[in-house]
């Protein structure tokens, strides 16, 4: 991509975490500045691919889940990002046809890629909402969610790889509170969260060093050890195998693991709400 005719709100003189994630995938919707972060990230942990890889591959076995397994019909998914196939509503929709689903996110390159998102089965809905995740009311007040989703039934709340751009001084635990209070009972959190927790001293400082590259580029990154991230997840029922590594959530028979031994990716739990 280049700089010439960027829609308003679009900065290309300093990477963007969402435009890196998309890097990481392969994917094509960046520019030379998100480039230059992602690879520096990667020159400090060279897998940090495959663990985003692992992560979109967690989204996608936990979606699975949550419409076969638990019988979810409707899905919020916040922090979307730039669409990337299979997207969530792909999933949950080749599993249930009727399957309806909300896409947020504050990011307005996200907007301009947002009608890969609404490409719905018939049988179902997918809709798409520009607002901020630190402020939950904004999107749990809009008449959008509540023209496709009946917040009366349950509904599985989507916010993988988000909260590790939130840093402490925003709250992101009342945030998420904020959005959970609002989802009835039989409803379900699914979230990944990149972490430094690890054995090896060597990868925690790795982990501290890629803080302070995303940093410089004007973006907060606060990694989380397995106990804050656990912290998410008070009060509600952690569905097997518990908070693990994305790669270890249920993985599938005969999936690849790209991630080596030691190697993390993030810290990832689906949980009911009682």
């Amino acid at each position: 991509m280049t700089a010439e005719g960027n829609p308003p709100g679009i900065d290309t003189t300093k990477p963007h975490s969402a435009r890196m994630y998309d890097y990481y995938l392969g994917g094509k919707t960046h520019y030379e500045v998100d480039v230059q972060a992602a690879e520096a990230v990667i020159a400090t942990v060279p897998f940090a691919g495959a663990m985003a890889r692992a992560n979109r591959d967690f989204m996608i076995r936990a979606t699975r889940w949550l419409a076969t397994e638990a019988g979810v019909r409707q899905f919020l998914d916040i922090g979307s990002g730039i669409p990337t196939e299979p997207n969530l509503h792909q999933v949950a929709q080749s599993a249930a046809p009727d399957a309806r689903v909300v896409y947020t996110d504050s990011d307005p390159i996200v907007l301009q890629y947002a009608q890969a998102l609404l490409h719905s089965t018939p049988e179902g809905r997918t809709a798409y909402l520009q607002a901020d995740a630190a402020k939950p009311e904004s999107i749990a007040d809009s008449g959008e969610l509540h023209a496709t989703l009946d917040l009366n039934r349950p509904v599985a709340l989507s916010v993988n790889a988000l909260f590790h751009f939130v840093p402490d001084e925003w709250g992101p635990y009342k945030i998420l509170t904020g959005l959970l209070e609002r989802l009835p009972s039989g409803s379900y959190l699914c979230l990944s969260h990149a972490t430094a927790d690890v054995d090896d001293p060597a990868l925690a400082a790795r982990g501290r060093a890629v803080e302070e590259i995303y940093a410089k580029g004007g973006t907060a990154l606060r990694l989380r050890d397995r106990s804050e991230v656990g912290r998410f997840f008070e009060g509600l029922e952690l569905v097997e195998p518990g908070i693990v590594m994305a790669h270890d959530w249920r993985p599938e028979p005969g999936q690849a693991d790209e991630l080596e031994e030691g190697q993390p990716s993030m810290l990832a739990g689906l949980a009911r709400k009682p």
